[in-house]
């Protein structure tokens, strides 16, 4: 059994950043770019410079999936950090059985996450970070909210600076839809003549949880010498929806200029449609200031390939 379709807000597991995407989604133990605010908020620690990521992936059926975050170290004080996170569609037309072409109404549909994170270095080799997130999601006139929170740690060792990493994500409430739609007239006893057969009452949706989600990762430099530099990355993932999985990624740098990446996203997992990815990069300098400009390209099965597009700017 996959338990899939269990939760609510599933958009909060869809992978943020072209880069971490690049890598087969094994980037809890890297976590070393603003992206950071999603994969591992302790990696925000490790920043030496502000940071902010512009993200927007083609998702499956049209869907629009937008990030945006920041990252402003603070000296001993730690990092800290702001996102929002929006899953977006074109308007779509209300039909009905009697007009199935269409009432001439419209409806929107869409998801939204806002965080704040905080993270600090305990130790030269250990760092800690948190992150708490407003939820909302929307079908026509009905919403639901909720709260969630991240905390992620990460470690560097010293067998030839292997990183480890963990996260439990998506810590909160339920999340129940309520609105106008919901609220009816109803007649309490049908029996009896003479009373009041419009009493207000509202219909009650019900409550689901969130995609609680723990993982464990592993990063590696296998080659750091000269201009070159070869890291492998491997993510085991424990969600509450889903079945176990592994993600395996590698990054090749040369001269920390222009990157190339492959993974594979989801291995092990039951009835995957997801498998291997690549992507590419390039970072740009204008005096201090540095431009990252990173592209993903995913397998999805039968579905669409999903391509993520980022840009990356470091102050």
């Amino acid at each position: 059994m996959t338990k899939v379709g269990i939760t609510a807000a599933p958009f909060l597991e869809i992978g943020v950043g072209a880069k971490a995407y690049g890598m087969g989604g094994a980037f809890v133990g890297t976590a070393n770019d603003a992206s950071a605010l999603y994969w591992n908020p302790s990696g925000m620690a490790r920043l030496p410079r502000s940071e902010g990521s512009f993200v927007h992936i083609d998702w499956l059926a049209d869907i629009n999936f937008d990030f945006i975050g920041f990252v402003l170290p603070a000296g001993r004080i730690g990092s800290f950090g702001l996102s929002i996170t929006s899953l977006s569609m074109d308007d779509m037309l209300v039909r009905t059985e009697d007009r199935p072409t269409g009432t001439g109404e419209y409806f929107k549909t869409g998801s939204m996450a806002i965080g704040a994170s905080y993270a600090i270095n305990l130790t030269d080799r250990f760092s800690i970070g948190f992150t708490g997130k407003y939820l909302r999601e929307q079908i026509w006139k009905e919403t639901a909210t909720g709260i969630a929170f991240d905390i992620g740690t990460l470690f560097t060792t010293n067998f030839h600076g292997m990183r480890i990493g963990a996260t439990l994500s998506n810590f909160g409430m339920d999340m129940r839809m309520a609105g106008e739609d919901l609220l009816v007239y109803h007649d309490i006893d049908q029996t009896q003549m003479g009373n009041n057969d419009k009493i207000f009452a509202e219909l009650q949706t019900e409550s689901w949880p969130l995609p609680l989600t723990f993982q464990v990762g592993v990063a590696m430099e296998i080659i750091q010498s000269g201009v070159n530099r070869l890291t492998l990355a491997l993510d085991a993932v424990q969600p509450t929806d889903n079945t176990e999985s592994i993600n395996l990624g590698t990054e090749y740098a040369l001269r920390e200029w222009v990157f190339l990446r492959a993974g594979y996203r989801n291995l092990f997992l039951k009835d995957s449609e997801e498998g291997l990815t690549f992507g590419a990069g390039a970072i740009l300098r204008f005096g201090t200031m540095k431009l990252k400009v990173d592209y993903s390209y995913a397998q999805f099965g039968v579905f669409n390939d999903i391509q993520c597009f980022a840009i990356g700017i470091v102050l």
